[in-house]
């Protein structure tokens, strides 16, 4: 009897034993299996994240100087072409005004005369805000469009532009024709051909076109109001050609603009 209770026993624990040893294998497969499955869907993007985290900061601080930087060389850069285009549209503007006054196209009245050169003290100031506005429109216009103009893209082709320029307003002074229609054609002619030898281009065709009839509505206010007078006006107080020096002197400044732009990139034009 002591015999079988022990070999009973024995058994007994033998079996428990076993049992436990196949749940504890079990219960070990499953969560091997379990790891293997978190481990294949988890760790990958949570190492991608975490490897991102870990080089974010640098990365953050470097673009972000290198975006300060670039604006601020941006912002010189406007500054500078700005001072330039004010410059040169104050100057031309002082010039042709004296030819103007000298040939008694235009008339202003004694008090607003000023000791410079004879001429109106708010004429270069008004003018050399309207050049720096212009040369700054027209290469932010092209590449908005996506069109860089890089037709004859030099600074000899740009004083030429200029010294036509200063040719067709010094014909409007200068030349006597029949009436002032057989003027009017000819200097829109010469204007056109103005754009065709030194431009080309949709956007400054457009700009030309609405830079002259702006500015003529604006030289048509301050005649009616009395700032200052034409003689012969045959189109509303106005000379009929006034809107061809008009768009040639914007297809010009605008010339000067793009010139002065040449060191910032341009948007490449997508067909």
């Amino acid at each position: 009897m002591p015999r079988l209770e022990s070999c009973a026993w024995s058994c007994s624990c033998t079996a428990r034993g076993r049992n436990k040893t196949q749940l504890g294998d079990t219960a070990a497969g499953l969560a091997a299996k379990v790891g293997e499955m978190l481990s294949s869907s988890v760790p990958s993007p949570s190492l991608a994240l975490v490897g991102h985290g870990a080089h974010s900061p640098s990365t953050t601080s470097a673009s972000s100087s290198t975006t300060t930087t670039s604006t601020l060389n941006l912002s010189q850069h406007l500054v500078q072409r700005s001072v330039v285009l004010f410059v040169v549209g104050a100057f031309m503007a002082l010039v042709l005004n004296l030819l103007q006054i000298q040939r008694n196209v235009t008339l202003f009245p004694d008090e607003v005369i000023s000791t410079l050169f004879s001429s109106a003290w708010w004429v270069p100031p008004c003018c050399g805000t309207a050049a720096a506005v212009v040369g700054l429109l027209y290469p932010c216009i092209d590449s908005h469009l996506g069109e860089p103009h890089k037709f004859k893209r030099e600074w000899a082709s740009v004083m030429r532009c200029i010294a036509v320029f200063v040719g067709i307003n010094h014909a409007s002074a200068k030349l006597d024709f029949a009436n002032n229609i057989q003027l009017s054609l000819t200097l829109a002619a010469l204007s056109l051909g103005l754009w065709w030898t030194f431009d080309r281009s949709r956007s400054g065709l457009g700009l030309g076109i609405t830079i002259a009839f702006v500015a003529t509505l604006i030289t048509q206010f301050l005649v009616y109001n009395g700032v200052y007078q034409y003689t012969s006006p045959d189109f509303l107080y106005i000379r009929s050609w006034l809107p061809c020096i008009f768009f040639s002197g914007g297809v010009t400044v605008g010339n000067i603009g793009r010139q002065l732009a040449m060191g910032i990139p341009e948007k490449p034009h997508n067909d």
